[in-house]
């Protein structure tokens, strides 16, 4: 049986005449790595905000392992990893004494495991906090957000600024996190990120939910790349450019290329290059990209 760890529900939040967020709803469940993709200013941050009750909703509502967050936000805070987009350290300290004050405010062990993380995301933790990279602040965040091992994480765009060895190991420990059984929200612009570790991912534009979708279905929805590769040299482009749902049709090196919907007209395009010599036929899924591109539009 799933169990809901997050519901959101109409949940609407507005800054002065300006929606940030309108009627969004949707659901996280236990044991799931669930994406939050949009690009800035979709209204992510100011949804997880609400989530931990620093805003408070103008309409709807979110329940986080059944509690209300306005009723008891204290109660899922302490239950929660929180990792802000824009993280603000006090910088006359070291990691180690970061670590040690978030010890006591939660009441919890938490240096072993923040020293293990460090040590996995190459951090020194006596290093002084002043005048970090945001690569490093952002790793000291990740540790501050796990070494208490929450049984929620709440990750604002986690991976900002990483290099590519340290985007690597944050996904191997997102990945952990649901191994233990535990659950991770993950905020991103980074398309990439959300297709590599995500289970599930929404698309938020300008406030609205756009969908709610596995990622693996999600990449099969929308279209296909079609790759045909004839005996002849020549590729035919005559003809498939009229075939209902076949678009960006291309050639190169003897190979045609064409971008084949899910509402396409199959039996008329099978017909069509069954007029050829086919020495190949290969079908790719296209991209996390590519599908929010076609959810948000190729201007967007």
């Amino acid at each position: 049986m799933t169990h809901t760890v997050v519901s959101i529900n109409n949940l609407t939040c507005r800054y002065g005449d300006f929606t940030a967020v309108k009627d969004l709803s949707f659901e996280v469940n236990q044991g799931e790595i669930f994406g939050f993709l949009g690009p800035n200013g979709a209204g992510k941050t100011t949804t997880l905000r609400t989530m931990m009750d620093f805003i408070r909703p103008d309409g709807g509502s979110i329940e986080v392992f059944g509690i209300d967050t306005r009723a008891e936000p204290e109660a899922i805070k302490a239950r929660v990893g929180f990792l802000s987009s824009e993280l603000v350290l006090w910088e006359n300290w070291n990691g180690e004494q970061y670590i040690r004050w978030l010890e006591k405010v939660r009441h919890k062990p938490m240096l072993e495991e923040a020293q293990r993380l460090a040590q996995l995301l190459d951090f020194e933790m006596k290093r002084s906090l002043q005048g970090m990279s945001t690569g490093m602040k952002r790793k000291i965040g990740v540790i501050a957000a796990l070494a208490h091992k929450p049984e929620l994480l709440i990750l604002d765009e986690p991976s900002i600024g990483l290099d590519p060895l340290m985007q690597q190991v944050f996904e191997e420990l997102m990945i952990e996190v649901r191994e233990e059984g535990r659950t991770v929200l993950l905020s991103s612009h980074d398309l990439s990120e959300v297709e590599a570790i995500c289970d599930r991912v929404a698309i938020i534009r300008e406030g609205e939910l756009q969908t709610v979708e596995n990622v693996a279905n999600l990449t099969r929805l929308a279209f296909r790349w079609m790759n045909l590769t004839f005996k002849d040299e020549a590729a035919p482009i005559e003809g498939f450019d009229r075939i209902n749902g076949v678009t960006d049709i291309s050639t190169e090196n003897g190979e045609l290329r064409m971008r084949v919907s899910g509402d396409a007209d199959m039996d008329t395009l099978i017909k069509h290059i069954a007029q050829y010599p086919v020495k190949d036929l290969q079908f790719d899924h296209p991209t996390l990209e590519e599908i929010f591109l076609t959810y948000y539009g190729r201007e967007a």
